[in-house]
């Protein structure tokens, strides 16, 4: 399947990014440095913040990889392996790591359902979800 490009105005959301997000979004738009701070803003969302809320919110994955699968392939609008050689974090240009972290943030503020985004994910995918039963 071909990713399609995220639309610009994910269902659910009045804006493509939600308000608080222009940290990561100038955080890509600044000098090469700044890489290391998006990067630690990725791993920090993605393996600390939304771990730690997936049971209070009853999302459906728990784990870092399966955060960091769902952000990067509704920020690309497809698999992102189809579009961005691993690991991700070092190859995503910055605006796309970005995006994906300003997706998480949406997330995590409560401004954009990560269910929907993971189901989103799935489609691209083409499964059905994780094949372990959900403690």
């Amino acid at each position: 399947m071909k990713p399609t490009p995220p639309p610009a105005v994910l269902p659910g959301t009045m804006n493509a990014l939600p308000p608080n997000s222009t940290q990561a979004s100038e955080l890509a738009s600044e000098p090469a440095f700044d890489r290391e701070i998006l990067t630690q803003r990725w791993f920090e969302l993605t393996r600390e913040t939304m771990p730690g809320l997936a049971a209070e919110r009853g999302w459906p994955v728990r784990f870092d990889h399966c955060f960091q699968r769902i952000l990067l392939d509704n920020a690309v609008g497809g698999p992102w392996r189809e579009a961005i050689r691993a690991p991700a974090y070092v190859h995503a240009p910055a605006r796309v790591l970005a995006r994906a972290i300003s997706l998480g943030e949406a997330c995590a503020a409560g401004e954009l359902d990560l269910a929907t985004l993971n189901r989103r994910s799935l489609d691209w995918r083409g499964t059905a979800g994780p094949k372990h039963s959900r403690r």
